[in-house]
């Protein structure tokens, strides 16, 4: 995703990258960002997250956007915090007690947050739209088939999850989660209503990140208009 987020960064018209941070560490240390993207030299050096306090004093950036790992991430949005940096979480995998406290410190701090499990336009609208099938078909049988590609780490999936929580609080029943982990899949969520005589299923896939980045990209730019200090947006409210 940091790849990715570069690409579509560089030269997007009222945004700039002021900072590119790979795990604390890391071997690309010092390497240029733009080239490890494969967009050519940006002049901007990646750096270890190790550092992150003193950079984020030294820079100053508006918005840190963290696509990491659910400690690391609490961790990270605690530092933007601290210094008055708005933030954008697509980490997946926070547990109830880590959303919490990421919650507590945008709080605290009065800093403008939006967290979401999937940044894509597409899923959010199905968010919509399954809350509007959910509300017709509630005594249809209800599962969720969720496929990502092997390296990722948590399962269900935190898009799967959200869905299988709005059937939840629509339908009153939890919905099963089927989880497949193999090669190279990007991100695909199937929910299937089954009843007398017939089925419908609800569909996503994603076919690259770029569907994830383009997502972050347009909550970067209406994070000041429609997010409020303190306050941790979903992407289905900024996106409304």
């Amino acid at each position: 995703m940091g790849r990715t987020l570069i690409r579509m960064l560089v030269n997007e018209p009222g945004l700039e990258l002021s900072l590119a941070v790979e795990a604390p560490h890391t071997p690309l240390e010092g390497r240029d960002a733009g080239e490890i993207a494969g967009v050519g030299r940006i002049g901007l050096p990646i750096r270890g997250a190790e550092k992150l306090e003193e950079l984020l004093a030294e820079v100053k950036p508006d918005v840190l956007v963290d696509f990491t790992v659910p400690q690391a991430c609490v961790e990270n949005v605690k530092k933007a915090c601290a210094r008055g940096v708005d933030v954008v979480v697509g980490t997946t995998g926070l547990t109830t007690q880590q959303a919490r406290e990421i919650e507590e410190a945008v709080r605290k701090a009065g800093v403008r947050a939006v967290v979401s499990p999937n940044m894509s336009l597409g899923v959010n609208l199905l968010f919509n739209l399954l809350e509007r099938t959910c509300a017709r078909l509630k005594d249809y049988d209800v599962e969720i088939v969720e496929a990502h590609h092997a390296t990722k780490r948590d399962a269900p999936s935190g898009t799967a999850l959200k869905m299988a929580g709005i059937i939840e609080q629509i339908a009153g029943k939890k919905p099963k989660i089927h989880s497949i982990r193999a090669g190279e899949i990007v991100g695909d969520h199937t929910v299937i209503f089954a009843g007398p005589g017939e089925r419908l299923e609800i569909t996503h896939r994603a076919q690259g990140r770029e569907a994830f980045a383009s997502g972050v990209i347009k909550v970067l730019k209406l994070l000041r208009e429609r997010g409020k200090p303190g306050e941790v947006l979903s992407t289905e409210e900024i996106f409304s």
